[in-house]
């Protein structure tokens, strides 16, 4: 009976994982917001918690806080929406030459299979034919996907104000619902989660801004038409771990070919990325996000593969804090202590990043 214990509680352990992942996926249009909100929620503590010790109220410490979250965001959106202006006085530009690469390559259809234009042509309209509705639907599509989003903003704010004005009474729950004797364990894990949650954010958006640096200059050189725009993209898209990069790259290649860009500005496009991927891994993500979320590769890829499936772009986005926070749980509680160490990663001294971090240290 001794014997079947261990396998007792593994049979257990993923049975309650199953289970989680059979709720968040049919629950995620609730879930992904209030997810969202309590990331957020963690990284304006501070603020909030200083606002009080100057003398505001836990209300108004809240507010501030949701509004400082507010401008930050419209501060974004309208950087965006800036260089979206400045990208679409191009766009007559980028027509004729997108017309172009299409006459050449119905050229060398014409020239490699022998399809004359009007067949070429007619298999065009037949295509349309057969998707009568598309325009529409894509058009339903947006405006419902639109009014899904402005929805989710609002709950994002009212449950961020929410986190902030009743965090003491969330914070005793859920020291209540566990056993006394594990009250300090869960104190410590909740600080640890929430210096995880911080630490991950803040350190994230700081590299989104290094980026833009490094992306602004990279594109500035080698040529790309409108480089801050893209810049702003492909540091934007950082988010979404290993995907995202990839993706802004790809876009920037994509448009400045339109633009009418050679083989040349392609290149250079490549060996910028190149670089800015060489200083965010060995310098940028030691320095400045650190390894508050350790987690292996295997999980990380697996995770962000893994959220995708079961909440779409928003799991991939939150899928590395939520593993760090489900790492930090694991390394808390003693059934799941063999899953903590499976999905985290020894943090290894004497990289680059070490050797940076201590030659800043000695000059200070």
């Amino acid at each position: 009976m001794t014997a079947d214990r261990p396998l007792t509680r593994t049979a257990l352990v993923l049975a309650v994982l199953i289970m989680a992942v059979v709720i968040l996926f049919y629950a995620r249009p609730f879930f992904v917001p209030l997810t969202f909100a309590a990331l957020f929620a963690m990284l304006l503590l501070p603020f909030a918690q200083w606002l009080e010790r100057k003398g505001c109220s836990r209300g108004w410490s809240s507010g501030l806080s949701v509004l400082l979250w507010l401008i930050a965001t419209g501060a974004i959106i309208a950087l965006v929406a800036w260089q979206v202006t400045g990208l679409a006085e191009d766009a007559d530009q980028m027509q004729q030459q997108l017309s172009k690469q299409i006459e050449n390559v119905r050229q060398w259809l014409t020239q490699r299979y022998g399809l004359s234009k009007q067949e070429q042509q007619q298999v065009l309209e037949s295509q349309k034919q057969q998707q009568p509705g598309k325009i529409g639907t894509m058009l339903m599509g947006v405006l419902g996907g639109t009014a899904t989003f402005l929805t989710s903003f609002v709950l994002v704010l009212v449950y961020i104000f929410l986190f902030l004005f009743l965090r003491q009474r969330l914070h005793r729950f859920l020291l209540r619902i566990v056993p006394a004797g594990s009250k300090g364990s869960a104190e410590d894990t909740l600080h640890s989660i929430e210096k995880v949650a911080r630490k991950y954010l803040g350190g994230l958006a700081l590299m989104i801004a290094c980026l833009w640096v490094l992306y602004g200059i990279g594109f500035s050189i080698v040529g790309v038409k409108n480089p801050f725009f893209f810049a702003i993209l492909c540091g934007l898209l950082e988010i979404v771990p290993f995907v995202g990069n990839l993706t802004g790259t790809a876009l920037t290649a994509g448009m400045s070919l339109a633009q009418g860009g050679g083989t040349q500005l392609l290149l250079g496009i490549l060996i910028t990325y190149a670089l800015v991927q060489f200083l965010q891994t060995y310098i940028l993500e030691p320095m400045v996000v650190g390894a508050g979320v350790s987690i292996n590769p295997l999980f990380t890829i697996a995770g962000i593969v893994g959220f995708e499936l079961i909440w779409g772009i928003p799991g991939m986005v939150l899928a590395i804090p939520l593993i760090g926070m489900f790492k930090i749980v694991c390394d808390h509680v003693e059934i799941l202590e063999p899953y903590g160490y499976l999905i985290g990663q020894e943090k290894t001294e004497g990289g680059l990043g070490d050797k940076i971090k201590k030659l800043f240290k000695k000059g200070s």
